[in-house]
């Protein structure tokens, strides 16, 4: 950010980088920053030079909440990239910012260089907005994409993630879905004006997949994402983080590599899809500074951010088909047992494949069922999961193959 405010001088006029706020800068002085600009590990100091505007993008809750909320209450807007401190801190700091008379802008926090939240907030305004699904984290994204084209391991795929830096050293964020929660919890605030718990998002991991996974996918007319999802339903809201299966043709299976993809779902509009760079420096730091630039448009308090993220909450999903992949230790009668648990539960099979060429003792085959509950499903893999034939847990993976796939 600050390098794009020294090498773009026909911002001078309205943008002016005054202090840079750090750990260690004596360490982390640029020769390219002006002299002018005061470098400090102390935050007070930077608000007691009262500024305009405080950008925050050092990540995390603590200690951002207090940073973000000191710079609130001296009267300076926060331009901010942090998606966690907003899934937890979101309404309460919109709120301490509309009382203030200033601003908070967060493009950075969601989609990095992709315009998402003004194009949700500005473009779909005159739309009334029942959904929102895409694929929120570039690195699982880039995981996903390359085991499916490969068939390497997730363990190879991602110590290759790390290397490139598109993961980092402890990946937990990423392949356990926090990251695309948070971000999804931002989402719902700016489409739907409410606020979701973090804690509430029901999150998948992506650790279980397997190159057999995308092999039975690709036999299905699919590939597997990570997929971020949150839908208006009667008494609240439904959706989840998690892996699934999404057709070839879809934009979810299209888009490869570490990219972003979102599409919003509207009443009247329809579909709006979003899609670019999601991680990375320099897509935040365009992010940052377009918030910045629009603060100068729009003047520190003409335009308040006065709408309130309300509580809701999550309810049941609706009926889904279901992926379900098995690795037993082969033996006669498995079929049968599955079959027959969950036709108590009154779920209805739709497709058994088996590939040839793995060992009997981890044999990996695949169940796919009709649209049933959620509940009933877990139900199912719960009685079914003690089974002594199993050489590792039950998987199951819902199949975007409707509207929001």
């Amino acid at each position: 950010m600050a390098r794009i405010l020294v090498e773009r001088p026909e911002l001078s006029d309205r943008l002016k980088l005054t202090h840079v706020f750090n750990r260690d800068v004596s360490r982390k002085r640029a020769d390219w920053v002006p002299a002018s600009v005061v470098w400090t590990e102390d935050i007070d100091v930077v608000l007691a030079a009262s500024p305009d505007v405080v950008v925050e993008v050092v990540g995390g809750v603590t200690p951002a909440r207090e940073w973000v909320g000191g710079a609130i209450d001296r009267g300076a807007s926060v331009v901010t990239a942090n998606k966690m401190l907003l899934a937890t801190h979101g309404p309460e700091l919109l709120q301490a910012a509309s009382r203030a008379g200033v601003r908070l802008r967060f493009e950075a926090a969601v989609g990095g260089g992709v315009p998402l939240i003004h194009g949700v907030r500005e473009g779909l305004a005159g739309d009334v907005l029942t959904g929102v699904a895409g694929i929120l984290n570039g690195t699982c994204n880039y995981i996903l994409s390359r085991m499916s084209a490969t068939s390497e391991p997730m363990d190879v795929v991602l110590r290759d993630a790390q290397r490139l830096g598109y993961a980092e050293a402890d990946p937990t964020a990423d392949v356990d879905g926090f990251d695309a929660a948070a971000k999804l919890v931002v989402l719902a605030g700016i489409a739907f004006h409410r606020h979701l718990r973090l804690a509430d998002v029901p999150r998948r991991s992506i650790r279980p997949l397997t190159s057999a996974d995308f092999t039975y996918a690709n036999r299905l007319g699919c590939t597997i994402r990570q997929v971020s999802r949150v839908q208006q339903a009667e008494g609240g809201f439904f959706g989840f983080v998690g892996p699934a299966l999404v057709p070839h043709g879809s934009s979810f299976g299209r888009n490869e590599g570490a990219n972003n993809v979102v599409t919003i779902y509207g009443r009247y509009g329809g579909e709006s899809s979003f899609s670019g760079a999601g991680a990375g420096g320099p897509a935040t730091a365009v992010a940052v500074v377009s918030d910045l630039l629009a603060l100068t448009r729009d003047g520190q308090g003409a335009r308040r951010d006065a709408d309130e993220w309300l509580p809701a909450s999550f309810v049941a999903p609706p009926p889904l088909a279901y992926y379900l992949r098995f690795v037993v230790r082969d033996r006669p009668g498995i079929l049968a047992s599955i079959a027959a648990v969950l036709a108590r539960q009154g779920i209805n099979l739709d497709a058994v494949l088996q590939e040839p060429g793995y060992p009997k003792d981890r044999l990996p085959f695949v169940i796919t069922v009709e649209p049933c509950e959620e509940a009933a499903l877990l139900e199912s893999l719960s009685e079914l999961t003690p089974a002594d034939w199993h050489a590792e847990p039950p998987l199951a993976l819902p199949m975007l193959l409707g509207p929001l796939s």
